[in-house]
């Protein structure tokens, strides 16, 4: 769990609009006004989108919409929902993606090439470049820029260079005592090396910490419910990190409970059925404005007064004036059962973020910062409900953002909103629903006979039913045959071969096969395991832009933020520096085996001891492991403990000293003749268990000696 009792998430940077009395705003009508106009204004420009989601929705569920009129030939309501199957297999890719490793596809590194002091706490200078620091130090002397750290004396003086800065501010060089000269700044001694340089420990920590982070705040149910909407919708929203009290439970020794309060850093999946963007806008990077629309109970609304500069007195006003929800008519066209909402009261809950113009703020009672005065508008955050301004501050993010993030299923270049799977196929589940009553209705016709009657021939007022034993009463005299049975032709075969082929223009439309989400009937090379693979890994085309959308729309941005947050709010030395945030959700879709087998031939290519040098060993061994489904930070060395372990294995890797001379002689010669002599130490058993020890060659004789057996030429 993070350490985060330290935080101060509320500072005195951030602008509120109060009085000493904390009363409304006697001109808070302005505020609501303008408020109220830019919800309208996004919610008139989403009404198509509206009924492309109540749509999706509808074939999800299996519903048809009041748009589908039956006729009376028409039996069968019969609802294919292969919507629901691909939507599902969607879901399940993305959430494979986010989650497939216990870790959030997120990392945090440093810069490859610091910006400078000004944006780099930890400064690593390679010595060789030492004879550049007095250009560096000259360009800095008029205005002196301040890194990220807190306190006096930041700035560097005249005559001064960034590693003289570095010392006298201290940090980092008494932090890190306890590696002593297993820290390396820049190369290591050897090619392999690993690199210990205090950025790269901060990101670490900082990576850690947000990973915590998110794990504390209950992030990864909330990105499910987000890929969920993502996927079927084609849009899928979150929200923060913003602050939040959150509860721990605790009691004391007595058995009194004394529950533990905590502000962390926290997300939270909004629907995008209550999100309201700026309509101008093609996505939050051109976004000056979103609403988010609450639905809250009374217990809920005073629960806000306990949140910071949340108006206690525009709270109770708006409680008092009566709950003003109404449902929205895609709300009463989601709901099975209308009448429930009828009986429960709620408030209808605005929230704002984006630009206001300086006036209203002013004519409010928002002391505007002497360095804003001159712009015409101020990035802010508003409350509003039943009239009623429930808080109005400046945005208190540094740098300014709109903490909301909307992921395209498929980005449609030309709108706001994303394309999801329902949409894709809406078409072909029409098709299928069609031929499939059709298939159902011919078969029920031509499962039974059609009975023709020829009333003349029986005794009138009998009872027409048919059943087995059923007696007929004829007239007497009255020739002929009184019952006939006629039998329709069934074609219900083709309708289900039509069915099929609509199935397969599902599986084109969405980019999800019916083999990738466990659908039978594969044939040809997909019977062979190598065959499976292949199809398989076509497959991951189709979600690889899905995934890289949830990247670059999602994952990147989030993680920036929480880094801004725990820059500016949290004061802890040791996970500041120049870093950057990095999504890689992209790399955790290739298959495991594949990325598994590919890291291993790499492995064995960097081995060559001409590419070693240019090899990061530390990264392949941990995306190694991450191939295997383990988790690196437990089976993996941290750069530290690689070090040590490095020299461990070194001592023991040294080869034995070589037997010591006898005093006065060298090294015992062989015999120049007789039989093989016993190796000192040998066991008195051979291989073959005949005895002797190891045998020794010898020497041959010579010409001339005794023993030679050669031919003398």
């Amino acid at each position: 769990m993070a350490e985060i009792d330290d935080l101060s998430f509320e500072t005195d940077n951030v602008v509120a609009a109060k009085d000493a009395e904390d009363k409304i705003f006697e001109s808070s009508n302005a505020v609501v006004s303008f408020v109220s106009e830019r919800f309208k204004r996004a919610e008139d420009a989403r009404e198509g989108d509206e009924e492309r989601w109540l749509r999706a929705y509808r074939n999800y569920r299996g519903l048809y919409g009041p748009d589908v009129q039956f006729t009376e030939t028409e039996k069968s309501r019969v609802f294919v929902k292969v919507t629901k199957t691909k939507t599902l297999a969607a879901y399940g890719q993305i959430v494979d993606v986010l989650f497939g490793n216990n870790k959030f596809p997120l990392s945090v590194d440093p810069t490859l090439l610091p910006d400078g002091v000004s944006e780099s706490v930890h400064i690593n200078i390679d010595p060789a470049a030492e004879a550049g620091l007095d250009s560096i130090k000259t360009s800095f002397t008029d205005s002196p820029p301040k890194p990220y750290l807190i306190g006096p004396d930041t700035e560097l003086k005249p005559g001064e260079t960034l590693r003289d800065l570095q010392k006298r501010l201290g940090g980092m060089e008494e932090k890190l005592a306890p590696i002593g000269e297993k820290l390396i700044e820049g190369g290591g001694g050897t090619a392999t090396t690993v690199t210990f340089h205090p950025a790269m420990i901060a990101a670490k920590k900082m990576e850690k910490k947000i990973h915590d982070q998110l794990t504390e705040s209950g992030a990864s149910k909330h990105l499910r419910s987000m890929a969920f909407e993502m996927a079927l919708l084609g849009t899928g929203v979150m929200k923060g990190p913003f602050a939040l009290d959150k509860e721990y439970p605790d009691w004391d020794e007595e058995g009194e409970y004394d529950p533990l309060i905590k502000t962390v850093p926290a997300t939270n999946h909004v629907s995008v059925w209550n999100f309201y963007p700026d309509p101008e806008a093609a996505s939050m990077d051109d976004a000056e404005y979103t609403v988010e629309r609450h639905k809250m109970s009374r217990n809920q609304l005073r629960g806000l007064k306990n949140r910071p500069y949340f108006m206690v007195d525009g709270i109770e006003q708006a409680i008092d004036k009566g709950a003003d929800y109404t449902l929205k008519h895609w709300e009463m066209n989601m709901e099975d059962d209308d009448a429930k909402h009828n009986a429960t009261e709620r408030w209808e809950v605005l929230e704002f973020w984006g630009f206001v113009d300086i006036d209203i703020l002013e004519d409010n009672g928002v002391s505007i910062p002497k360095e804003l005065k001159d712009l015409p508008e101020v990035n802010c955050n508003i409350w509003c409900c039943n009239g009623e301004v429930l808080r109005m501050v400046l945005n208190p993010f540094k740098p300014a953002r709109i903490p909301y993030y909307a992921v395209p299923f498929e980005h449609n270049p030309y709108s706001f909103f994303g394309v999801g799977i329902a949409e894709n196929m809406d078409d072909t589940q029409t098709l299928m629903n069609g031929f499939m009553r059709m298939a159902i209705d011919n078969a029920a016709l031509s499962g039974n006979l059609i009975i023709e009657v020829d009333e003349t021939n029986l005794v009138p007022g009998q009872d027409m039913s048919v059943y087995p034993g059923k007696v007929f009463r004829r007239q007497g005299g009255a020739p002929g045959q009184a019952l006939f049975g006629t039998k329709f032709p069934n074609v219900a075969q083709e309708n289900l071969q039509l069915f099929d082929k609509a199935r397969v223009l599902a599986d084109e439309s969405t980019g999800f096969p019916s083999f990738a989400h466990g659908q039978t009937g594969v044939s040809g090379v997909g019977r062979t395991a190598s065959g499976i693979s292949m199809l398989m890994s076509a497959a991951n085309g189709s979600i690889r832009s899905v995934v890289k959308n949830v990247d670059d729309y999602l994952i990147a941005p989030m993680g920036r933020a929480f880094f801004a947050f725990n820059m500016q709010f949290d004061f802890d030395p040791d996970i500041r520096g120049d870093l950057e945030v990095k999504a890689n959700g992209t790399e955790s879709l290739m298959a495991n085996e594949v990325r598994s087998q590919r890291l291993m031939q790499f492995l064995g290519t960097v081995q060559n001891p001409a590419l070693a040098p240019f090899a990061k060993m530390d990264f392949i061994i941990r995306e190694i492991a991450k191939s295997m489904d383990l988790d690196p930070d437990k089976v993996t060395n941290s750069l530290q403990d690689a070090a040590i372990q490095a020299e461990l294995l070194k001592n023991f890797q040294q080869p034995p000293p070589p037997p010591p001379e006898q005093e006065g002689m060298g090294p015992a010669a062989p015999p120049s003749g007789g039989p093989p002599q016993a190796v000192a130490g040998a066991d008195a058993m051979d291989a073959t268990g005949g005895g002797g020890g190891q045998v020794g060659t010898g020497m041959a004789p010579l010409p001339g000696e005794e023993g030679f057996t050669g031919n003398v030429a």
